[in-house]
């Protein structure tokens, strides 16, 4: 376990460098089921509309599919589909014998709701561990499927902090980030205080925290001086500007901080290989 720095200048948390590690194992795992069963484990994508953000992601989540062995099915669904239709089409996916996972591309259009193809999703093929069912689970520190991003958080604050007795900080409580991420380290027996739109005295609480996961979707939000010196920053955040991709923590923050994920290629090329394993996951269980 790694100290933190006393430079002020924070290290880089590089979640490319991890991704590989695990994804070599992950790759081994395939390659055993393709030979027992017969087939690679299969991952079924479904991609409504032309939103260019989720065309990227869909591109990167195939080609990281393709490296490990895994069969990458994707079903690109024109815009103006109906719920119905759309229900119909998860439940060919549900019912499918060689479909070991399924994700639904978020966000969908508008006019489309997303919760209840969620409801109607099989929890046993819920690889982004967003059903009610799934999440239930981890509720009840029973985890089956686990949302990617936090999972793959978890592993980055792990590789150079004990949770254990320190205070967190997660700024968010969507149910893809927020909600888990906060769950998975109050297992990990951390203190954990959610901070969101309607939080007082935030900067405060966040100068406590030995650990920061900052999941709210604005640039640039958190600056050095919400952060203690020394602790562990997880930026989630992602947004598109001028060309550039921003996550959520200021430039500034590298100052402060002892150890920093950058963006890109700190959370991303995690969550993606917690899809991969979590896929992989999917087919063990069905093949037992």
């Amino acid at each position: 376990m790694n100290d933190f720095n006393t430079d002020q200048i924070a290290k880089i948390l590089c979640g490319s460098t991890l991704a590989i590690t695990q994804q070599t194992l992950i790759a081994e795992e395939a390659k055993k089921i393709q030979l027992t069963r017969g087939r690679a484990p299969c991952l079924a994508v479904i991609l409504v509309g032309e939103h260019p953000s989720s065309l990227v992601y869909v591109a990167a989540k195939q080609k990281a599919c393709e490296k490990v062995g895994i069969e990458s099915r994707v079903l690109k669904l024109e815009q103006g589909i109906t719920q119905v239709k759309l229900q119909g089409v998860l439940e060919e996916l549900n019912n499918d014998a060689f479909v070991d996972g399924i994700l639904i591309q978020l966000p969908l259009p508008k006019g489309l709701d997303a919760s209840s193809l969620l409801d109607a999703l099989n929890p046993t093929k819920d690889v982004d561990g967003l059903t009610p069912y799934n999440l239930g689970l981890l509720m009840s520190r029973r985890p089956a499927f686990v949302p990617c991003t936090p999972l793959g958080c978890m592993d980055l604050i792990s590789q150079v902090i004990n949770p254990t007795g320190k205070n967190a900080v997660v700024f968010g409580r969507s149910l893809l980030v927020g909600r888990p991420m906060a769950l998975l380290l109050e297992a990990a027996n951390a203190t954990v205080t959610i901070v969101h739109s309607h939080s007082t005295n935030v900067q405060a609480i966040c100068r406590e925290a030995d650990i920061v996961v900052a999941a709210i979707g604005q640039p640039n939000f958190i600056t050095a001086d919400y952060i203690k010196p020394g602790a562990v920053v997880i930026d989630v955040g992602m947004t598109r500007y001028e060309n550039k991709l921003l996550g959520d923590v200021h430039e500034s923050v590298a100052t402060v901080a002892g150890w920093l994920t950058p963006v890109p290629g700190g959370v991303g090329p995690m969550t993606i290989t917690k899809l991969l394993s979590n896929t992989v996951m999917a087919a063990l269980r069905h093949a037992g």
